[in-house]
């Protein structure tokens, strides 16, 4: 298939996920815990069900990772990695700052993203050699002169280790700390691809996480990398830094290794 009609699929995918979550938005559904303790609710699974459908109609070769459903045809080189809602406390909560992530990885490196936020109807799409739009207009990352004028962004303090959080903590006081957002998950990314913030930092993330961020967030201008600075891939760690202007990053990675 060219970029093209992948790109017009992995459209497809979110408006299928989409019309299975708005349904239960602020509605009554199930939910339970999974055993990491984190909730699913029956829109996560019906989103991803939706998705699974679709590619396995139209590309049964192709694999397929995603958040509720596990892994189908591993050894593929084309790997759609699908988080049907990310953000699902935020879901929960009535908050529309949730999204579905679907990305494209060929031989394990991004080459598609999407984060789509359903109730509101904002959609960030990016691709290998494309820029990066958001509802279809160009989005851009900002310029930053300085990390004490970073706005800083994480989906909280939570999912660091105590080592890890005092890393992260040592960055924060170097950046516009007063202005530090926690919450948001992958709609921080989507800002960030749009301009409004500066830096996302977080740890612990899985493929389905971080995946569908590096072509939206590379797209619009800015980068995507581990806590060394290495770029994202299907064998990252979960380490992950994204940065509207690159030329920060030195700074960054700088202050995140400093040893207390």
């Amino acid at each position: 298939m060219s970029l093209e009609s992948d790109l017009r699929l992995a459209n497809r995918l979110a408006d299928a996920a989409a019309e299975a979550i708005r349904p239960l938005f602020r509605a009554e559904f199930s939910y339970e815990s999974k055993g990491d303790a984190s909730p699913v609710t029956e829109a996560d699974r019906a989103a991803e069900a939706a998705m699974r459908r679709i590619l396995d109609s139209e590309l049964p070769a192709d694999g397929i990772i995603g958040e509720e459903y596990g892994t189908e045809r591993p050894d593929a080189s084309r790997q759609w990695v699908l988080d049907p809602i990310d953000g699902t406390v935020s879901f929960m909560a009535g908050r529309p700052i949730f999204g579905t992530l679907i990305a494209l990885l060929q031989d394990g490196w991004p080459v598609i993203g999407i984060i789509n936020q359903p109730i509101s109807g904002e959609r960030w799409v990016g691709a290998l050699g494309k820029p990066t739009t958001f509802n279809g207009k160009i989005a851009k990352t900002r310029r930053c002169r300085e990390l004490k004028d970073a706005s800083l962004a994480s989906s909280g303090p939570q999912y660091f280790s105590d080592h890890e959080g005092e890393h992260f903590m040592n960055l924060a006081s170097k950046t516009a700390h007063k202005r530090m957002l926690f919450g948001g998950d992958c709609y921080n990314y989507g800002l960030l691809a749009s301009g409004h913030i500066d830096l996302v930092v977080e740890s612990g993330l899985k493929l389905y996480d971080y995946a569908a961020h590096v072509s939206i967030v590379e797209g619009a201008g800015g980068q995507m990398c581990d806590w060394n600075g290495d770029p994202l891939h299907a064998n990252s760690e979960g380490h992950v830094i994204a940065l509207g202007d690159p030329a920060r990053l030195d700074d960054v990675i700088e202050a995140l290794a400093c040893d207390h």
